[in-house]
């Protein structure tokens, strides 16, 4: 594998390993205690602070009952099919890291498939962070704390990821594609718009 490669691969390890674990409904705190593994080297892991040796790897991928091509994004895919970096979870969901990071933003589109009807309220979790969702087609349904939103193509929400989130697909018409970007330490989008027209200097 090329140096860029490995770069590539190793920046886009924490969102994969990050995703995976909240798939799997676990918390830093409950893969510390399964692997031994601390929750502050776990979280810096996940936040793209700190590349995972292969032991580390090994043992996570081993905890969450997943393969190191899988974390990797290096899974094999059909011949006719397109070579593709998403980690995917069968017919549950679809991550593509699109940022190589070692800090700051990160930028990663998810895919939920169709369902015929949602099964009963997401699943919720919470880190450190802060967060900012886009959806780009179909209806997500994203359960916030106690609140329970529906959201639809050009739709945004933004919340600390300290607060219990999850997210499904609320409709039956088809796939929900989102698009997000996570401040691991709290970091936030920065808008710069223009002076309204009309407003010149005085």
């Amino acid at each position: 594998m090329a140096g860029d490669d490995m770069a590539e691969t190793l920046a886009a390890m924490g969102t994969r390993l990050r995703a995976t674990r909240e798939h799997r409904g676990v918390t830093l705190a409950g893969v510390s205690c399964a692997t031994g593994i601390s929750p502050s080297t776990l979280s810096r892991i996940e936040t793209g602070r700190r590349k995972p040796t292969l032991e580390v790897v090994l043992q996570l991928a081993k905890e969450y009952g997943t393969s190191l091509d899988e974390l990797a994004g290096t899974a094999p895919v059909p011949a006719s099919g397109p070579r593709t970096s998403a980690l995917s979870f069968g017919d549950d969901k679809a991550v593509l890291p699109l940022t190589r990071y070692v800090g700051g933003l990160h930028a990663h589109k998810h895919v939920l498939p169709s369902v015929e009807e949602p099964h009963g309220r997401p699943r919720q979790v919470s880190h450190d962070g802060y967060e900012w969702m886009c959806v780009l087609y179909g209806r997500l349904w994203l359960a916030l704390g106690e609140q329970d939103l529906v959201l639809t193509a050009g739709d945004v929400a933004e919340f600390d990821t300290r607060t219990a989130h999850g997210v499904a697909n609320a409709g039956s018409d088809g796939p929900v594609e989102y698009l997000i970007m996570f401040g691991p330490q709290g970091e936030r989008l920065r808008p710069r718009t223009p002076p309204a027209a009309g407003r010149g200097r005085r």
